[in-house]
């Protein structure tokens, strides 16, 4: 069991963690979740022990091995495999022991632990790992030198779960994976017989490994009982409550002031207005159970173009004289959602950049409309913004003839409103940052939106609201992620890239994960499948995708009658109770008349509340069969 109490810490004048609490069962498998810069990370190192609390204590079984991957990469001439063999620190001892020690009863003892713990099948293990984590078996030969930082972070990965410790701190691991072994990952750890605690952002592993999620909200930590869906339905419950308590204490509140300005000077009733005056004092506030409202995505529509708006005939791009992809046949309409699919270094980025016209085709031909814009994100854009500059500086540079309405109505799009628009990128967050990026390229209303890669530095509920307004722009989209749950709701064309080709995959994403775990061998490429009328099939999703967007903007609206209305028969009810306390536009009523408003406003939000509840269901109908 893993126990931490009453955890702060104080970083930089910030209080990052306050009085962090939680009972972790033994065996549990949890997520740790929370807006970006809530301090997740902070807490996996107090938890870790390479980080001490201001206050507060962490309590581990005695004799509890902790498994957690250091910020740096590994490095140097051994290889992959040798780096992950050497993880197993006793079996490595071990085997340099047998080398060395000339006492043949010792030796005798090694060998017999070396058996007790299975070393011999070590370096099998170890090259399963790898090759899940895309190591095949050449690259796990090569010097870890040769590797890029995430690659080399990969073997970190692999290096820890191959140590098996009794528990598992891994801090959003799938970062510096693809589709393709963030599913492997997930495969893996829904078998791992240990405690987990896992940060992550990735909706679906968190509803198919945990059995908790940890959340962590204003310093302090909720533990809420099964996966991420499960904790969605939990909280929005609590937020109703907390929202219903708050506007009762409201009411409460403006009971007792009403008391205490009609009677306290009063002397008969002094008394009694001084015991309200201290019962007011006495009586915390209850927050508001709102969420982020920068928390925002909005892609400004393109103008319409004729299809096609790109088609590849027998093309082939690369790098100088090498040809990563050739015989390339595609074509791309105004309304794909396409996922490009296959393992880092097959070639995607690539495609990505002949599309967005960053590369030349080699041989053959690309043809493309001729008012063609495509707006191309990438990790790079957000490394690359200056961090001195402002949303502001950055957007105005780039609109040059823009009017200084038309700047702050674009990054308003994406929550750079008012003062956030005047922020240093320096003290942006990560997400933050990612959100000014894809306001950028966006600023001409591209007809093609090409995404690599958009949701790393994204949390679940802005991966959530990306979604959304994926589904709500009216232009195509290119995608590559290893986020599941975002390619099922916003692609309806997948093309894999492998092996120096790009060809449709006829199947579905479901389809598409049994193949990579190897429980569906069929080739499933264009041609080889039973895959239907694919045309058909991305109209008929192109206008579902049209009618969910309709049906997430009744629910908005509704929302907004729900709490205009609510709002609206609290101050009725108000003015029932206190006619002198009465709000201005409700002042001079009858209480005949206030009984009838209320009547009014009652039925009206009893049918916002209806529209409510049918958007949501047809939603959350939409997703499970998603």
């Amino acid at each position: 069991m893993l126990n931490f109490s009453n955890i702060t810490v104080r970083l930089g004048g910030s209080t990052i963690l306050e009085g962090a609490a939680a009972a972790l069962p033994p065996g549990a498998r949890v997520g740790l979740i929370g807006r970006n810069g809530a301090g997740k990370s902070t807490l996996m190192k107090v938890v870790a022990g390479m980080l001490e609390p201001d206050d507060g204590s962490v309590d581990l079984p005695k004799g509890a091995r902790l498994g957690y991957i250091a910020q740096e990469a590994p490095a140097g001439e051994a290889s992959p495999l040798e780096t992950v063999l050497a993880a197993d620190v006793e079996r490595a001892n071990l085997l340099v022991e047998a080398e060395t020690n000339e006492d043949p009863h010792r030796v005798a003892e090694i060998h017999e632990r070396l058996n007790m713990i299975d070393a011999h099948s070590a370096p099998a293990r170890a090259a399963k790992i790898l090759i899940g984590l895309g190591f095949d078996e050449t690259a796990q030969q090569q010097p870890m030198d040769s590797f890029s930082g995430g690659w080399r972070m990969r073997v970190a990965l692999g290096a820890l779960l191959f140590s098996q410790p009794d528990m598992l701190l891994l801090d959003e691991p799938s970062n510096h994976l693809d589709l393709e072994a963030t599913l492997w990952l997930e495969n893996f750890l829904r078998s791992y017989q240990a405690t987990i605690l896992i940060v992550s952002h990735e909706r679906d592993l968190l509803n198919n490994v945990v059995d908790h999620i940890l959340h962590l909200q204003h310093g302090k930590t909720t533990l809420y009982p099964g996966g991420y869906d499960a904790f969605e339905k939990q909280r929005a419950e609590r937020q109703a409550q907390q929202e219903s308590a708050r506007q009762k204490q409201i009411a409460q509140r403006d009971k007792l002031q009403s008391y205490v300005d009609r009677w306290g000077a009063k002397a008969h009733s002094a008394k009694q207005a001084q015991s309200r005056v201290k019962a007011l004092a006495r009586m915390e506030p209850i927050a508001a159970a709102i969420d982020d409202p920068s928390l925002s995505f909005h892609f400004p529509s393109p103008a319409e173009l004729k299809p096609p708006l790109i088609t590849l005939d027998n093309a082939a791009v690369g790098y100088g004289d090498n040809i990563i992809l050739s015989k390339l046949n595609l074509r791309l309409d105004p309304d794909d959602r396409t996922a490009l699919l296959g393992r880092n270094g097959n070639g995607k980025t690539t495609l990505a950049r002949l599309l967005a016209s960053q590369l030349e085709p080699k041989e053959g031909e690309i043809n493309k409309s001729g008012k063609l814009t495509v707006g191309y994100f990438t990790q790079y854009q957000v490394e690359e913004l200056d961090t001195e500059d402002t949303p502001l500086e950055h957007m105005t540079r780039l609109m040059k003839d823009a009017k200084p309405g038309a700047v702050r109505a674009q990054l308003g799009r994406f929550g750079f409103s008012g003062d956030k628009a005047t922020i240093k990128v320096g003290k942006l967050s990560g997400g933050e940052r990612a959100r000014l990026a894809l306001a950028l390229i966006t600023r001409d209303a591209p007809h093609l939106l090409i995404l690599d890669e958009p949701t790393n530095h994204l949390d679940v509920d802005a991966r959530e609201a990306l979604v959304h307004a994926l589904n709500e722009y009216n232009g195509a989209v290119i995608m590559v992620s290893h986020d599941r749950h975002m390619l099922e709701l916003t692609a309806d064309r997948l093309v894999m890239v492998d092996s120096g080709r790009a060809k449709e995959f006829a199947g579905t994403l479901n389809d598409y994960t049994d193949f990579v775990l190897g429980k569906n061998q069929d080739d499933k490429t264009e041609g080889k499948s039973s895959g239907g009328n694919r045309k058909e099939e991305r109209r008929q999703a192109a206008e579902r995708r049209k009618q969910l967007g309709q049906v997430r903007k009744d629910l908005k609206a509704a929302e907004k009658d729900m709490e205009m209305y609510s709002i609206t028969v609290s101050a009725i009810d108000k003015a029932m109770f206190d006619p002198s306390s009465a709000e201005e536009q409700l002042a001079g009523y009858t209480m005949t008349e206030l009984m009838k408003l209320r009547a009014e406003m009652q039925d009206k939000l009893e049918k916002a509340e209806a529209k409510w509840m049918e958007a949501t269901e047809t939603l959350e109908a939409e997703s499970e069969n998603a």
